[in-house]
């Protein structure tokens, strides 16, 4: 389903797994453009409920546009999931979706700063009302810091090299535009990968640092299964391997029962049970769906359905 200029990806994948029911309450933490919300919306019953997260303003405004009352509209990023729900009344829902990354509407406007093939203010806030911009992180963090980030972030091997350029350059000015930056970075890169632009780690990597998108997913994984109701699905779309390797840990660790030290006398049934159950195994997009929309040739979705075990 393409909405404005963006394509949900994994639409009736996420959906069906989410395995949503007529009356049942449903949270989607990235509501986007509304691809998957109205996907959901469309198999709930007039009892139903969707609340719909996102943290960038834009999202919110196309999200009033749908004019469902079945749908609360929640401003936030989705790492205070758990204060946002109780603050509308709801402590328990029976599905969570996550689509993790930056949508097509954030890439395509240039003022947003997140796209290195336009010129525009450094800015890549998901939420340009909060929060400092990446032009002023770069203004301010160390030559150290700014190597840390691109390495970890944004796994790029010459790491140093770019975070060395980016201290020189701004002692002659500063580093404001995305143009800029993706000029120092193609100075600073002395081999190219096939078919990627040599900013396009860098750019992920400041994207990642400056909404904190990792530390966002460590936090909401946790609250989503603490509000599953028994049987509820969590569902989780990534598009690179540092938010993939948190999820899959983090399924897999709830999906086991507590590890003991071995030859402890503790027998199987008293041993407390896990409270996740994977569902299937990592999905990946199928060669149609990349062929149509080529933001999904990285996704990994991951589906894990909550037991009756308690927290």
């Amino acid at each position: 389903m393409s909405v404005g200029s963006h394509t949900a990806v994994f639409l009736e994948e996420a959906v069906e797994s989410l395995n949503v029911r007529m009356g049942g309450v449903y949270v989607d933490c990235t509501f986007g453009r509304g691809g998957h919300a109205r996907a959901i919306l469309a198999r709930l019953g007039a009892s139903g409920r969707l609340i719909a997260m996102d943290r960038d303003p834009a999202a919110i405004r196309a999200g009033r546009e749908l004019g469902d009352p079945r749908i609360t509209l929640v401003h936030g990023a989705f790492g205070g999931l758990r204060a946002a729900l109780a603050g509308i009344g709801v402590t328990t829902v029976d599905g969570v979706l996550l689509d993790l990354g930056v949508s097509s509407p954030q890439l395509d406007d240039a003022a947003r700063g997140f796209s290195f093939r336009v010129d525009a203010p450094l800015d890549m806030r998901m939420d340009p009302t909060r929060g400092i911009t990446a032009a002023q992180w770069l203004a301010t963090a160390t030559e150290g810091q700014i190597r840390e980030v691109i390495e970890n972030h944004g796994e790029e091997r010459f790491a140093k090299q770019i975070a060395a350029a980016i201290v020189a350059a701004r002692a002659r000015g500063p580093v404001g535009t995305t143009r800029q930056l993706a000029l120092l970075v193609a100075e600073a890169v002395p081999t190219r990968e096939p078919r990627q632009d040599p900013a396009t780690r860098t750019f992920q990597a400041l994207r990642i640092h400056v909404n904190q998108e990792l530390e966002e997913l460590s936090l909401v994984l946790p609250q989503s299964v603490e509000l599953l109701a028994s049987g509820g699905r969590l569902v989780v779309i990534s598009f690179h391997s540092l938010e993939d390797r948190i999820v899959k840990r983090y399924m897999r660790g709830e999906a086991r029962a507590d590890r003991l030290p071995r030859r402890l006398p503790v027998r199987e049934r008293d041993l407390a049970p896990p409270r996740l159950r994977l569902v299937g195994r990592a999905r990946r997009p199928a060669d149609s769906e990349v062929a149509a929309n080529p933001r999904a040739r990285s996704a990994v979705m991951r589906v894990a359905e909550r037991t009756g075990a308690a927290a």
